[in-house]
């Protein structure tokens, strides 16, 4: 995994131009064996009304770091994986700064898969928990 690293992560933050990951300046910062790292700024255009971090904008974080997982993690040359179900669990706000999403996949099945992405600070304190359940699906 090492050696293709920079490569993996090359990949990952050149399909988000044009998207959403662009939009929210989601950046892939590191990959390892069942795991992919993920950054974005915390800026006035992801806050909500009051000025902390919209739940939104971390769950988008959240899904799409997971997501870019399956590609590195899953054959997606035999199957399309869509997301089933995310959920989330907001624990504490930030105005300002970095949140940090790592992907980790919890159960890879042939059919289904479950990924925990835990958001965090850039002094490691836990943001948001979520859940992102997928599913993959023969390509025809």
């Amino acid at each position: 995994m090492n050696e293709y690293k920079e490569k993996i992560l090359r990949i990952c933050n050149e399909s988000s131009k044009g998207t959403l990951m662009e939009t929210l300046e989601i950046e892939y910062i590191d990959v390892g064996e069942n795991f992919l790292l993920a950054k974005m700024p915390v800026t006035p255009k992801v806050h909500q009304p009051d000025g902390i971090l919209h739940g939104g904008a971390t769950v988008a974080l959240a899904e799409s770091v997971a997501s870019a997982g399956c590609f590195i993690f899953l054959n997606t040359k035999e199957f399309f994986v869509r997301g089933l179900e995310i959920s989330a669990n907001h624990v504490k706000s930030i105005r300002e700064g970095d949140v940090f999403a790592k992907a980790v996949i919890l159960h890879k099945g042939r059919t289904t898969q479950i990924w925990d992405i835990k958001v965090t600070d850039a002094d490691g304190n836990l943001i948001s928990i979520c859940k992102l359940t997928t599913v993959s699906l023969p390509r025809k």
